[in-house]
């Protein structure tokens, strides 16, 4: 393969300089500047790559900047922080981070194709360091790219007294606008790893997955990016105006000590107090506003639907960016929100599932079905809205591996199963995700066959546009919103992985059927649990309008 150079006219960095980036090693230029970056475990890193100047100051609530040209070697070398997020009782990283880590494999290959990958955390908490993907990249011969972007009000914020720059600005959907500086910057700069600017593909866990899901309906991204996976996301978008109230109400206090009213922060722009004072508050206090939401859509609303950056529809749209798509669930994803969920928090901390039959009925419950919920959501529910527009294959999946106490263990099989995030140390052969709490439950054959059979459709779909290849049983694609080909099905036992074809289709009707039915616990219990524990989810306006749930982005 041949040493493939991208170059624009307005760079500010001349063509004779990128002549030195056709070696691939530590040492590159980017269209900006010179770079180091380190060798470590058989591939070459660059770390903490600054991709638009710091959005602080007058830039706060803008479109990122390009950054300013520099020729002074920047060290690459070390992870930079992490954009600013709520942790604990205070704040983590730093507002002026837009940066993301390159890792390609120790070669002189070029032309690889490029995964980006967006972490989770509800667009509120997550950090580009989320993903260890050494060995992805040295078995696939890939480029692997993980970025920190604006986080929380910082990264969406609908109040009408910030809708005075462009169009896109305007939004409010400001994480939107840095997702796709890094891609442009990764067009730009691709060279200098060895990528081809032609062939990435973006993916995303949980929030980074909703966010890959809404680039597929923007205009903002068309021709943006040749693939899409989305692990455990699923179609979100916020009405605006609704958006604007709830922001309000939660600044209201803060906003009332500057002498500023609820109502005045909904005062239609320009509103020159209230800008100044959302530019003047203080990251950590914007940070922390919607810490405690949760996966509830209605707690931290983002994703609008303003029109430009994303459409008035949302994913009733009939405009889709269509590429090849990979969606993926687990068939136990609830389980960690379950755990962490007030109703059980503090019976979980005691155990009381050891010995209390009633509590780990009820947290048994809630897993079922708020998880057979979630993952309709993440993937066939999507399918099937999506199949009659989406002009390119749509592969759907479910990650089973860790429900057989037989084979994961007691602990494992109740408590986390194949929970949100299982698909980590299958994509990754690393300890992450339930691999790092339970170790020994994916140390056997099977679990092993099963790591490298998933990385190895991934990297298919990488190079080939299809997960499909030699010595792998087929995936099919969909071929109807009705019938046909629905999702491939994961699983291993301790000796060998066990993977097959479902056509079977899910009913959210049937789920809330089988949930009424259900008599593992008492009508009281599953009263508390439907309108405590499952309400109000993103994927739960269903269940919120039959059981009478307030939700006011139910659709």
């Amino acid at each position: 393969m041949g040493a493939l150079c991208v170059f624009s006219a307005t760079s500010p960095v001349s063509a004779e300089l990128f002549a030195h980036s056709y070696h691939q090693g530590v040492e590159q230029v980017l269209q900006y500047g010179p770079i180091e970056g380190v060798k470590q475990d058989g591939i070459l890193a660059f770390l903490n790559v600054p991709y638009a100047k710091a959005p602080t100051g007058s830039l706060r609530f803008g479109a990122p900047q390009d950054l300013t040209p520099w020729t002074q070697v920047l060290k690459t070398q070390e992870p930079g922080p992490d954009f600013i997020q709520p942790r604990g009782t205070g704040t983590h990283g730093s507002e002026t981070a837009l940066n993301m880590n390159i890792f390609r494999p120790d070669n002189d290959h070029t032309g690889l194709p490029i995964l980006v990958y967006i972490h989770g955390g509800n667009n509120q908490t997550g950090s580009a360091q989320d993903l260890l993907p050494s060995k992805l990249v040295q078995q696939g011969d890939v480029v692997v790219v993980s970025i920190n972007y604006r986080l929380g009000l910082l990264g969406f914020n609908p109040l009408p007294a910030l809708k005075d720059g462009t169009a896109e600005e305007n939004s409010g959907n400001y994480t939107l606008l840095d997702i796709k500086k890094a891609l442009d910057f990764l067009h730009d700069n691709a060279f200098a790893f060895g990528g081809n600017p032609e062939n990435i593909t973006v993916s995303g866990f949980s929030a980074g997955g909703r966010d890959v899901m809404a680039l597929l309906i923007s205009p903002l991204f068309k021709d943006s990016f040749a693939k899409a996976i989305s692990f455990s996301g699923g179609m979100t978008t916020a009405d605006p105006g609704v958006s604007a109230e709830i922001v309000a109400e939660r600044l209201a206090g803060e906003a009332a000590a500057a002498g500023i009213s609820r109502e005045e922060l909904l005062a239609p722009s320009p509103n020159a107090r209230v800008k100044d004072f959302l530019m003047q508050l203080d990251a950590a206090k914007l940070a922390g506003f919607f810490g405690d939401a949760g996966i509830r859509m209605a707690s931290f609303p983002h994703l609008y639907e303003d029109g430009v950056t994303l459409p008035r529809e949302g994913f009733e749209t009939q405009h889709y960016n269509s590429v090849p798509l990979i969606m993926l669930t687990g068939s136990t994803e609830f389980s960690g929100f379950a755990t962490g969920d007030p109703y059980f928090a503090e019976g979980m901390k005691e155990k009381r599932y050891l010995e209390d039959e009633d509590f780990a009925a009820a947290f048994a419950f809630a897993v079922k079905y708020g998880s057979e919920l979630y993952g309709l959501f993440n993937a066939q529910e999507s399918a099937v809205r999506m199949f009659p527009y989406y002009e390119a294959p749509i592969y759907t999946c479910s990650i089973n591996y860790g429900a057989d106490p037989e084979i994961v263990g007691k602990d494992m099989a109740f408590l986390t199963g194949a929970t949100h995030g299982i698909f980590l140390p299958f994509l990754t052969d690393e300890a992450m995700g339930p691999r790092a709490a339970y170790p020994e439950s994916f140390d056997n054959a099977g679990a092993k066959e099963l790591t490298q059979t998933f990385m190895q459709y991934v990297i298919n779909f990488l190079w080939t546009d299809t997960p499909n290849g030699q010595g792998l049983p087929r995936w099919e694609a969909w071929t109807g919103a009705e019938s046909g080909p629905s999702e491939l099905i994961l699983d291993a036992t301790k000796d060998k992985a066990v993977i097959t074809q479902s056509y079977a289709r899910t009913s959210y009707t049937g789920i809330l059927e089988a949930m009424e039915a259900d008599d593992s616990v008492s009508d009281e219990v599953k009263e508390d649990i439907i309108h405590r524990v499952l309400n109000g989810r993103w994927w739960s306006a269903g269940l919120d309008e039959r059981f009478g749930n307030a939700d006011p982005f139910a659709k």
